[in-house]
């Protein structure tokens, strides 16, 4: 998502230990703009599977959730960090570890807020090494539905997290992703993939991409090699995939 990249290098901050800081737009200030195209691309990303409930974890997670949700009609469920004295109902609860605190967690959910038998959507902020996600998915299989997809709005490509869930078999789209951190530099991965392609997820899905070109950082991530086009993707005409569309415009998604 180009503006979403844009966005990221003109306020992104990289610390040492290969955090990004992006607390000035997305987990601390919140722009609601932003926020509402994240939400509408999710939400045309997985426009197709039939989504009845969106989950993510608090707090960062909650802006960017509840505008999918919004853009696809359908409920959104937070997991909480911390038992409140008021929950006195069955949760379903998981601990992960988290990559920027250093912390372990133990996340929950009220059983009657994750009903059996749905297709969720898991939204998130940051993928380092996946402990949230994957967290969140094994709330949803306990429950007894189904993870229809992750949807994480910036992901560290070099971080294991992006493998361990698409060896799961998960469905991950990852709005901006970073191929490194390295010397202060913000590198996406589009840019180390070449081929006139707006950003990562335009290169997964072009149909200009051959299989003999899956090399590099392309053969570490496992992307198909015969992906579906989207819109707009390097100047093309596309299909349409569903859901909806931003107001900032076909050329920044």
């Amino acid at each position: 998502m180009k503006l979403l990249e844009e966005r990221i290098k003109k306020d992104g901050i990289v610390l040492p230990g290969n955090v990004l800081k992006v607390d000035s737009f997305l987990n601390h200030q919140i722009d609601p703009e932003l926020s509402k195209a994240m939400g509408e691309e999710f939400a045309r990303l997985f426009g197709d599977a039939g989504i009845d409930r969106v989950l993510t974890v608090e707090a960062s997670g909650i802006a960017i959730g509840v505008m999918t949700a919004l853009t696809l009609h359908v409920p959104l469920v937070f997991a909480r960090k911390k038992k409140s004295a008021l929950i006195n109902e069955p949760v379903y609860t998981h601990r992960v570890f988290s990559y920027t605190k250093k912390e372990y967690a133990d996340i929950l959910v009220l059983q009657k807020f994750l009903p059996a038998g749905e297709n969720v959507l898991i939204i998130d902020d940051f993928l380092a090494n996946g402990e949230a996600a994957l967290g969140l998915a094994k709330l949803v299989e306990e429950a007894g539905s189904k993870v229809a997809g992750i949807g994480i709005a910036i992901e560290k490509a070099f971080q294991p997290g992006h493998q361990r869930l698409l060896d799961k078999g998960y469905h991950l789209e990852a709005l901006a992703s970073i191929a490194s951190l390295e010397g202060g530099t913000i590198r996406f991965t589009a840019e180390d993939l070449g081929g006139g392609h707006r950003d990562y997820n335009c290169y997964r899905r072009c149909p200009s991409r051959r299989p003999e070109a899956a090399v590099g950082q392309d053969a570490r991530l496992r992307l198909p090699a015969r992906p579906r086009h989207v819109r707009g993707c390097c100047g093309r005409a596309a299909r349409p995939r569903g859901g909806g569309s931003s107001q900032y415009g076909r050329a920044h998604l």
